[in-house]
């Protein structure tokens, strides 16, 4: 099975920029998705889309960075978006009332069904001037949840920065 690369693959990238963005701000869902790679490989049976080498995607404000992304198709619709690297990173305002969200790690999964970022390896998971650190942290969008964890020899970091409103 060999990466595509003719014409055929355009219907197949159609969908996928159709649906990558379902939980962000809406002006970013109306707005171009413009990634930018040394290299794409379209695979069309196994609904496998991979972008490597200094790896750009940009869709209003969300920006994310990787030396490698793995899109996956299922049904027509992305159901999972895996960015990886020397430090990959997401960075995004989920809520017009709210500041930017900025994540790394050495991988970020983003699992579109259930709208999770799951963060692996050195990950770090900032808002405002609050941060989480830890081996593995898990961020659930819909819920606003956070589980963070490390390995066995190691530990969780949280730094909360008190509210500069009195209310």
């Amino acid at each position: 099975m060999g990466a595509l690369t003719s014409a055929r693959s355009l219907p197949f990238i159609g969908v996928l920029l159709l649906s990558a963005n379902t939980f962000a701000l809406p002006e970013d869902s109306e707005q171009p998705i413009h990634i930018l790679s040394n290299a794409a490989e379209v695979y069309e049976d196994s609904g496998l889309v991979i972008y490597r080498g200094d790896v750009r995607l940009d869709q209003g404000s969300l920006k994310v960075r990787a030396d490698t992304m793995t899109i996956e198709i299922h049904d027509e619709k992305v159901i999972r978006i895996t960015a990886e690297g020397n430090q990959a990173r997401y960075e995004q305002q989920l809520r017009a009332d709210q500041s930017r969200v900025i994540a790394g790690a050495e991988k970020i999964v983003y699992h579109t069904q259930n709208e999770q970022i799951e963060l692996i390896g050195g990950a770090t998971l900032m808002q405002d001037e609050n941060e989480f650190r830890g081996d593995r942290i898990r961020y659930d969008l819909r819920a606003g949840k956070i589980d963070a964890s490390a390995p066995k020899d190691g530990s969780v970091e949280m730094t909360l920065k008190p509210s500069r409103n009195p209310n």
